[in-house]
């Protein structure tokens, strides 16, 4: 159970004084959190705040994990559906992946609506069920198919309200050392998923079991989660506490600040635009959200080409090999992720303390700028080692690199993005996802002909090129970022 109090039913905040009269009870009283009420999620135990944080991690790595999984079992699951192409295996992929984009434009703003409980135990449940059809599909349309409905609504739920939940459990000074922690899942899923991958398939010599896989750990994060994910958004709790009082005293009327009486379908409508309207209309989120699309094309063309380079000479790895070399990314992931949750506060809190404030947004991505010089580094060093025949561990270490300036840039603008626009955080989020995922997905479908035309050298050279071009972004929104929000409010 949550944080409980014996007061969890009564009125914390009235309007305003009223004279006892007859209209008393016409006028509405108006219900928030106290400051020290413990039923506010932002006053819960560290125990309880960390429980949350921990089970929307699991949920956030192991449902983007199935996004690459299927990497290293392409050629296996083409020979398994007869007159199938390349392509189409890799449409797999690239369909979930875009889905995981679409997903949040609708889910960020429904938990923002209904409570993040439901949608993330729904969604979860749903998914769960997918992997079935999908592990057991009979023609490569079926595969294509599942992989979509599994990615859109119900895979996208732990990228969707992930930020959100933190949002709503840590005060601002605390969330990005726990951001930190969280982010770790998208971004280690996708690397995680090949490594098991091509284990999972050079040992048994299956793919369908890569899909029991992925089903038994999100019916597990749907288990655990019905008993231990708690509801954390504060206008859903005051509802609650609203229906209860109404329960109890009929003719009295409350209300909770910032709702309205508008009826469902025009929530919906009216919510589903909101990280649209973010997208399409604050210059810092486009901007950013362009960057991360960077880094996830690059990450997801990558990982595509993956059996090709490491299964040719001079390096002909067999499948468990090939899945051995994810450990790169992987561990520079971790190591930079470690780096930044020991540092990220610490930064922020020195930049505060340095300029006389209570701390701005933008003091959280100074850290962004150790990714963006990371990233080009790593491609061009992985592209043309490849293309000179390195010995593997060469461009296994640009992978590391690699790995890093994913995490840094991620991370850092994740943050940013949950400060900048803290009442519409998910929203924010969302926003960011639907880019970068749609372009992580669409890129993979067409670097195939590139790398047979330009080479691996120049042909990792072309993203390398992007990120050049768009590795000021972080220092520039450090230094005009306020600005740049002054000018384009959000009115959501």
């Amino acid at each position: 159970m949550p944080p409980n109090n014996a007061n969890e039913r009564q009125p914390l905040l009235n309007g305003h004084h009223r004279p006892q009269n007859e209209d008393q009870d016409s006028e509405p009283q108006i219900l928030s959190f106290s400051p020290k009420d413990p039923s506010n999620p932002l006053n819960w135990p560290l125990s309880s705040k960390y429980l949350q944080t921990a089970l929307i991690t699991l949920i956030a790595l192991s449902c983007p994990m199935a996004s690459s999984i299927t990497a290293p079992a392409a050629s296996n699951i083409q020979a398994s559906f007869p007159g199938s192409t390349q392509k189409q295996i890799i449409l797999g992929q690239a369909v979930f992946v875009m889905m995981l984009g679409l997903g949040p434009l609708f889910l960020a703003p429904m938990s923002e609506t209904f409570g993040r409980r439901p949608v993330f135990l729904i969604c979860l449940g749903v998914f769960t069920i997918l992997q079935i059809p999908t592990g057991l599909a009979p023609n490569v349309g079926t595969f294509v198919a599942m992989r979509a409905l599994a990615g859109f609504f119900f895979g996208s739920v732990g990228v969707a309200n992930g930020g959100g939940t933190i949002s709503d459990v840590f005060e601002r000074r605390e969330r990005a050392r726990v951001l930190g922690v969280y982010l770790v899942g998208p971004l280690l899923g996708p690397t995680i998923g090949p490594l098991l991958g091509g284990l999972i398939v050079g040992g048994t010599g299956s793919w369908r079991w890569l899909f029991l896989l992925t089903g038994g750990l999100a019916g597990l994060a749907t288990v655990v989660g019905y008993f231990c994910l708690f509801e954390t958004r504060a206008v859903t709790l005051l509802l609650e506490r609203k229906r209860a009082l109404e329960r109890e005293n009929p003719g009295k009327r409350y209300v909770v600040e910032g709702t309205t009486d508008q009826g469902l379908l025009e929530k919906i409508k009216g919510n589903s635009t909101r990280a649209v309207k973010i997208l399409t209309t604050q210059p810092i989120v486009s901007t950013m959200s362009l960057y991360q699309a960077l880094v996830f094309s690059s990450m997801y063309s990558l990982y595509s080409q993956y059996t090709s380079i490491w299964s040719a000479p001079p390096y002909e790895f067999s499948k468990k090999q090939i899945g051995l070399t994810y450990l790169g990314p992987a561990v520079g992931f971790i190591i930079c992720a470690v780096f930044i949750v020991l540092f990220i506060d610490k930064v922020y809190s020195a930049l505060a303390e340095r300029n006389g404030d209570e701390g701005q947004p933008e003091y959280r991505l100074p850290m962004a700028n150790v990714g963006a010089v990371f990233l080009p580094i790593s491609l061009f060093w992985f592209g043309w080692a490849v293309e000179k025949n390195a010995p593997w561990p060469v461009p296994v270490l640009a992978t590391m690199l690699f790995g890093a300036s994913q995490v840094s840039i991620f991370n850092c603008v994740q943050t940013y993005y949950i400060d900048a626009y803290e009442t519409n955080a998910a929203s924010a989020l969302a926003a960011g996802a639907f880019l970068r995922s749609v372009v992580g997905g669409i890129v993979p479908l067409f670097v195939s002909g590139m790398f047979e035309q330009l080479g691996y050298g120049w042909g990792m050279s072309v993203f390398g090129f992007l990120s050049v071009l768009l590795m000021p972004a972080p220092a520039v929104f450090y230094w005009t970022g306020r600005r740049v929000r002054e000018r384009f409010p959000f009115k959501g």
